[in-house]
């Protein structure tokens, strides 16, 4: 008997109920994390010879076996919809979830992992693209303005200290990538995947160079325009509606953050072309993205209802933009740790304002949104997930730093 089947505690005869055979089933696919799930007849399991960290409550008779028809995609549509409840820390029990099914995963069947890799996610072709970009950024901009915080960065944060704010990790994660660019007054910068354009005000503004930025979000992009225009800058930065694949001309830096999870292992070739035509010889760019130990698909609850398409990349399929292209990479950097700090921020700000969410919405988006970003806090302080930012150049350009300096000073 495994851990789960020894610590049924019921009151039902010993031949168990249906119900709690399934759960066992699905506690032993998760790797038997240490959670207690009470059952809807009122029995319980629980996790034996360890401390459970948090109780999960399943509504009705129907939850068992949903779970067993699909656990991953299952837990969280059974979640946003009220019929699993949590008792304790959503990300502290999570957190136990992930680490135990990391250690399943280890021992897993060739079935088990042949099953994982036919759950392809959406494609993102030019049209493709377009969908799965409008069902996550283009459900309504003041629903991001309740919890992105002032600067309306979706996108990894950085902390030079424990005391930095959100909004000053933001500004400072801007610094981070525009002083790995070297960027000088007078430059040219395209960016690839541009959010509310934060970052290309911050460039033109602080850096004095001039952006031309594409992105695919309606929504996004009419923000960012009117943002520009408001702070005086629409002069100096350019935001386009258009994908990616489509930039044209010649500037001194290539940049994109938070764009490469979205773009395809497939369509790697295409954005490393694109990337390389921008700059010529004598350029230099920065991609920053979620990222992987290893090639492994995103959460599959994630994909299908958060970010449909989206797929993190290990360093080596990162590689595919570089290597058929002969790019030099100069400068590889992990932030994984502080992706998880912004998310615990993002999380409080959004708890902050569930009420509002839940006018804007209902009860089930709160729920599903909450699960997300509690999920994900989880999944950077596990290492389920990382957070790479690459600098790279033309194998000629020599105009590179000697040091790390130029980072710090």
């Amino acid at each position: 008997m495994n851990a789960a089947e020894d610590s049924f505690r019921s009151g039902e005869p010993r031949s168990r109920s249906t119900e709690g055979r399934l759960i066992g089933s699905v506690l032993k696919a998760f790797g038997n994390p240490p959670v207690t799930l009470v059952l809807p007849g009122g029995g319980h399991v629980a996790p034996a010879g360890e401390e459970s960290v948090a109780t999960v409550r399943l509504a009705d008779r129907g939850v068992p076996f949903a779970l067993a028809r699909d656990p991953q995609l299952g837990f969280g549509d059974l979640y946003s919809e009220g019929r699993i409840d949590v008792q304790g820390d959503l990300v502290r029990m999570l957190e136990a979830v992930y680490r135990s099914s990391a250690r399943a995963e280890a021992r897993a069947s060739l079935l088990g992992r042949l099953s994982g890799a036919l759950r392809r996610p959406r494609r993102n072709s030019l049209a493709g693209s377009r969908d799965n970009i409008h069902h996550h950024y283009d459900i309504g901009n003041e629903f991001y303005t309740l919890w992105l915080g002032r600067t309306m960065a979706y996108t990894c944060a950085y902390y030079p200290t424990d005391s930095t704010t959100l909004d000053e990790a933001q500004v400072a994660k801007m610094d981070h990538v525009c002083r790995k660019l070297r960027l000088r007054p007078g430059e040219t910068v395209v960016e690839a995947g541009f959010g509310w354009g934060t970052l290309a005000l911050h460039m033109a503004r602080h850096y004095g160079v001039k952006v031309r930025a594409f992105n695919i979000s309606h929504e996004q992009v009419s923000y960012a325009r009117a943002r520009a225009a408001a702070e005086g800058l629409a002069d100096r930065v350019e935001y386009v509606e258009d994908d990616y694949r489509n930039i044209s001309g010649r500037y001194d830096a290539f940049v994109s953050v938070g764009m490469l999870e979205h773009v395809g292992v497939e369509n790697y070739p295409a954005l490393g072309e694109v990337a390389q035509r921008s700059i010529g010889a004598n350029g230099r760019g920065l991609i920053h993205s979620i990222g992987r130990n290893y090639p492994a698909r995103l959460h599959p609850w994630i994909e299908r209802r958060i970010f449909p398409g989206a797929e993190p990349p290990s360093l080596k399929q990162m590689m595919d933009l570089f290597e058929p292209l002969d790019m030099s990479v100069l400068d590889v950097e992990n932030l994984r740790l502080h992706y998880a700090r912004t998310l615990t921020h993002w999380l409080e700000l959004f708890e902050a304002s569930a009420e509002r969410v839940r006018e804007m919405f209902d009860e089930k988006f709160v729920r599903m949104w909450r699960l997300y970003l509690a999920g994900s806090v989880a999944a950077f302080t596990t290492g389920t997930l990382q957070l790479f930012q690459v600098v790279f150049a033309p194998r000629e350009n020599n105009d590179i730093p000697a040091t790390r300096a130029h980072l710090y000073t």
